[in-house]
């Protein structure tokens, strides 16, 4: 997925990569255990999304999302046509979701 990710990764990652969010590092296609995260900032144990339609209430989303809650990450799951029409509203949400206090 890293050789071949689809045009809403390819914006979503032009938008974290180079610390453009205070400093924030991204990684992308993270491992995470046996699980690979789209993208994640480690000091801010934050793990971003970008789903299709395919990921609508996918069980198998539900049980990945609860081990990665228990690993103490926070996840951040967007949508593709989001990211690709409406790039400022997901900036926005990444940074807020970045500098809101974990539970």
């Amino acid at each position: 997925m890293r050789h071949d990710p689809t045009e809403a990764e390819q914006r979503l990652w032009r938008l974290l990569r180079s610390r453009r969010f205070s400093g924030f590092k991204f990684r992308r296609q993270f491992p995470v255990d046996h699980y690979i995260a789209d993208f994640v900032c480690l000091d801010a144990r934050l793990i971003i999304e970008a789903d299709g339609s395919q990921h609508a209430e996918s069980l198998r989303d539900l049980v990945r999302d609860a081990y990665l809650h228990a690993q103490n990450f926070r996840l951040l799951r967007l949508w593709n046509n989001a990211i690709l029409a409406r790039p400022d509203d997901v900036s926005e949400t990444i940074w807020a979701t970045l500098h809101e206090k974990p539970q």
